[in-house]
């Protein structure tokens, strides 16, 4: 499917590498905390947010449950208006109906909108193998791009860089790609975008395929938004003579009023502001005006699977935000590229696995690559609920079961690794069954606690490599509550242990 860059490890292999850089966790506390600490002030601007992040919740989950009459509406009305629509179950699929479509212009050169579809899917790779060169324009894809480098931030891709780094990028690879960076470029932002002003230009004027994705598709009118804060989005949209989205079936929403809900949400929620400078909009084409040919490729790639699960479809709720990765101590401590695909952070945590079917070692791992914070959910502007789908997903990994792969009822395999996870689970389960068998083991523990290990031997030192053993009480809350209230008091809610009359019948405690 696309989903993961070939060759990553595990999260908590690469995280262990990242985390030990300390210029690329300044770079990521710098970068996050200014973000969160904007986006903060911009929401408290509206005295409605919650009620705003509820209806946006809503109208997503509306549209998810009848995400095929939305769909067809919006192949009609896209097509009413001009436009070609093409379908695409993955990414194999999708890659190849871009490359024809740019074959068929017989140009071999495209330029590219911020997608993160496109990254998803990996279409720059697909049109490289087919002897068709793609230039990102949004200014921190180029930099990514010129890097030979992957995005770390869904908002902000070069996110891990900082001004040097950027203008020595510049200098070393802009002449590789067209015109070379002016002598003497300092790190001064003002002259690293004037830099990119002046490379850039050049590939828009000469281009005559621009590839897009879109942040909203709107069923009843065929029309696609993308929002943007350089304008570089809206001269690909404009300038080309051909233009080609590739855009997940998730970004549908069914008319213009709900749409007007999600742009209030997105820029607040992004870039901290109250509207974004540049918003597109376009509607199949139009004589003498923009694009000639408009293509609409309409990408699967796994959603439907994920649509079939209850607690996991809630995922489709996003609309890229970025918020939960801004304020995730995991994700501000690792970086983006320890997650191995497109999409970083929390919300990366559970769609990449989704996407993928949980067919990698990185995606079991990625469930994992929390804390459980809660923070994700707190700052979603879809209310999507992260901590309860990452538990979800854990399960699923450690137990295996039910779930759909590429449209069937397939029975899910446990991961390999977890059998002591499982066989710890289940004797924890028969002992919380078994309360006298709890106590003893309660009491056996508190009168071996001093020889209680720092480190456990076996599976369970991966577990005590990044925290230490609870100590062992001397006395368990049982044996105090009886030690305090007497043998003949009533005992805690939940032991079913002997009583004082021998019956082994709890008391009424109500």
């Amino acid at each position: 499917m696309s989903v993961t860059y070939l060759g990553m490890p595990p999260f908590p292999e690469a995280a262990e590498t990242s985390t030990r850089d300390e210029r690329l966790r300044g770079n990521l506390r710098h970068a996050t905390r200014t973000i969160r600490n904007k986006r903060a002030g911009a929401v408290a601007e509206l005295a409605d947010w919650s009620a705003l992040r509820t209806a946006g919740a809503q109208v997503k989950d509306r549209t998810l449950r009848h995400l095929d009459h939305y769909l067809e509406q919006l192949e009609a009305s896209v097509t009413a208006a001009g436009g070609t629509v093409h379908w695409a179950v993955d990414a194999r699929e999708a890659n190849q109906i871009v490359t024809r479509l740019v074959r068929e212009t017989g140009e071999r050169e495209v330029v590219k909108v911020k997608s993160m579809a496109t990254q998803e899917i990996g279409l720059n790779e697909a049109l490289a193998r087919a002897g068709i060169s793609a230039y990102e324009t949004d200014l921190a894809e180029l930099i990514v791009q010129l890097g030979d480098d992957h995005p770390s931030h869904i908002l902000v891709p070069a996110i891990h860089r900082n001004r040097g780094e950027i203008r020595d990028i510049f200098r070393k690879r802009m002449g590789r790609w067209g015109r070379p960076a002016p002598e003497g470029l300092s790190d001064r932002p003002a002259e690293l975008a004037e830099a990119a002003r002046l490379h850039l230009r050049e590939k828009f004027l000469n281009a005559k395929v621009g590839i897009s994705g879109a942040n909203f598709m709107v069923a009843e009118s065929g029309t696609l938004v993308v929002v943007e804060s350089e304008g570089n989005g809206r001269m690909c949209l404009t300038l080309p003579e051909t233009l080609i989205s590739v855009v997940g079936i998730e970004k549908v929403v069914p008319t213009w009023r709900d749409l007007e809900v999600f742009l209030q949400l997105l820029p607040r929620s992004s870039t901290a502001e109250r509207m974004n400078p540049y918003t597109s909009t376009w509607t199949g084409t139009t004589d003498s005006d923009g694009p000639r040919d408009f293509h609409l490729v309409l990408l699967d790639n796994g959603r439907t699977d994920t649509l079939a699960d209850r607690v996991g479809r809630q995922t489709l709720r996003c609309i890229r935000c970025s918020a939960c990765l801004n304020v995730c101590p995991v994700y501000e401590r690792a970086g983006g590229h320890a997650y191995g695909s497109p999409y970083p952070g929390p919300i990366g945590a559970i769609l990449t696995p989704q996407l993928d079917s949980m067919e990698t070692g990185l995606d079991a791992s990625l469930p994992y690559a929390s804390s459980l914070c809660g923070a994700c959910y707190e700052m979603c502007p879809v209310a999507i609920d992260i901590p309860e789908v990452l538990v979800h997903l854990r399960e699923r990994v450690v137990q295996g079961g039910t779930a759909t792969v590429r449209g069937q009822r397939t029975t899910v395999r446990p991961a390999k690794g977890h059998a002591a996870e499982r066989a710890a689970m289940r004797a924890a389960s028969w002992t919380f069954d078994h309360p006298r068998v709890l106590r003893t083991g309660e009491g056996f523990a508190a009168r071996a606690r001093r020889l209680m290990p720092r480190r456990l031997p076996g599976p369970g030192r991966a577990w005590t490599d990044t925290r230490d053993v609870p100590q062992v009480p001397a006395e368990s809350f049982r044996d105090w509550w009886r030690r305090t209230r007497g043998p003949s008091a009533s005992a805690p809610a939940g032991d079913s242990t002997t009583g004082a009359d021998g019956t082994g019948q709890r008391e009424d405690t109500r």
